[in-house]
């Protein structure tokens, strides 16, 4: 039995139990934005269909909702019952759920099983986020949050390029990459272990802890909503990119699929040194730093007069998503006790998927009112407003010990 507190010895490239935590991180982005390039076809497929304008964008955040109802009661089964078992359930769940759309004939059957899709997410991800807090600590642990980063973008990076491709043959083939799931579930099996928690741990009541152990509720909910807001603006991306792409004359799946691409290589590259940006400049800064990315992206896209210009938007997007996401995971980790880790990890969890599927909702209010460079106004504006707080707070707190940061 693995000790909760183990730290690794060797590099965490090397470590098998990280090696399979990164490739089950892969899953979470091909759940959601993998069916991106499709969504055009998808829309034209079931034209006839009630509500498809409405339901087609939705494809892609219906997991949303239920990860985001289901993951707090995913954590609480991770922490009840352990880790390891709700993994590979989710895992092969997702396989399931997820290449339905195959052979589902209508829209609204294609829409529940992203429903289920959602539930086998809530359990990869608040029992990958416990694992992480179990297996790692210190540095390894902040070089890992950042690695999953990396690992969730060049797998979007390669699920998106791929399900681009095939959707030029059929809309339906996008939802057949889900099936790369399997092969996640044999290197899980083998290496992931149960790790060894302390009886006492297991059983203290969330509610009954003393103040001083219940200090970590108040910060821990900023970053939850800090969390949801951050990803209803970056998944403005896969749910309105491929429309205005086609409303400028781009259409063709493939070149959504190559500008998504560059959202998640961009992204991938600077969270593979997030441990390094985090030592230099703390977490203030990183907040700082990657909001200002974001909104000078959004501005590059309502200024965008040709392909290149929105390629660049979406670098630019896609460096400061990366740059702030795992300062989540990893404050998150370093704020709850360990034997809440998968409650923690399932709220977290679900306020990722409650800010993804409020954005296609909220955005297209907004584009209904002021179009799609409004919409990307809207953005910038709030990002750079986001990004200024976090440089105050940064600027605050410029004269103290980096180790405090």
């Amino acid at each position: 039995m693995e000790s909760i507190s183990r730290t690794t010895e060797i590099p965490i490239w090397r470590d098998s139990r990280a090696v399979a935590l990164l490739m089950a991180a892969t899953l979470t982005v091909m759940a959601n934005a993998t069916i991106s390039p499709a969504l055009p076809g998808l829309r034209k497929l079931f034209a006839d269909a009630p509500h498809a304008a409405l339901l087609t964008p939705l494809l892609i955040t219906a997991p949303s909702l239920s990860v985001a109802l289901l993951a707090p009661l995913a954590g609480l089964a991770v922490d009840r019952i352990g880790r390891r078992i709700p993994l590979l359930a989710g895992i092969i769940l997702f396989a399931i759920a997820g290449s339905a759309g195959l052979y589902l004939p209508t829209l609204s059957t294609i829409f529940m099983s992203r429903i289920v899709l959602g539930v086998a997410v809530a359990f990869i991800m608040t029992a990958q986020t416990a694992l992480i807090g179990d297996y790692f600590s210190g540095e390894a642990r902040n070089a890992l949050t950042g690695l999953q980063i990396s690992a969730r973008n060049f797998g979007g990076l390669i699920f998106i390029l791929l399900a681009g491709l095939v959707a030029i043959v059929s809309p339906r083939s996008a939802f057949g990459v889900y099936g790369l799931a399997l092969l996640v579930l044999p290197i899980a099996w083998m290496v992931i272990k149960e790790p060894q928690r302390k009886p006492s741990m297991s059983h203290v009541s969330y509610l009954t802890g003393s103040a001083e152990q219940r200090k970590w509720h108040l910060p821990f909910l900023g970053l939850v909503v800090l969390q949801s807001v951050t990803n209803m603006f970056f998944f403005i991306m896969p749910t309105q990119l491929p429309f205005f792409l086609d409303a400028r004359g781009y259409g063709n799946p493939a070149i959504t699929g190559l500008t998504l691409s560059v959202l998640m290589l961009s992204g991938g590259s600077v969270a593979l040194v997030f441990s390094r940006i985090q030592r230099a400049i703390g977490y203030p800064g990183i907040y700082a730093t990657g909001f200002a990315a974001m909104a000078s992206g959004f501005l590059l896209l309502v200024t965008s007069a040709t392909p290149l210009f929105t390629l660049a938007g979406s670098a630019l997007i896609g460096a400061g998503y990366a740059a702030v996401s795992p300062t989540f995971v990893a404050l998150t980790l370093a704020l709850a006790p360990p034997h809440r880790r998968g409650l923690a990890g399932g709220l977290l969890t679900a306020s990722v998927f409650t800010g993804q599927f409020i954005s296609p909702l909220l955005s297209t209010l907004v584009i209904i009112a002021l179009g799609y460079e409004g919409l990307f106004q809207v953005a910038a504006v709030l990002l750079a407003s986001m990004a200024a707080m976090a440089l105050g707070i940064f600027l605050l707190r410029f004269r103290e010990p980096r180790s405090s940061r």
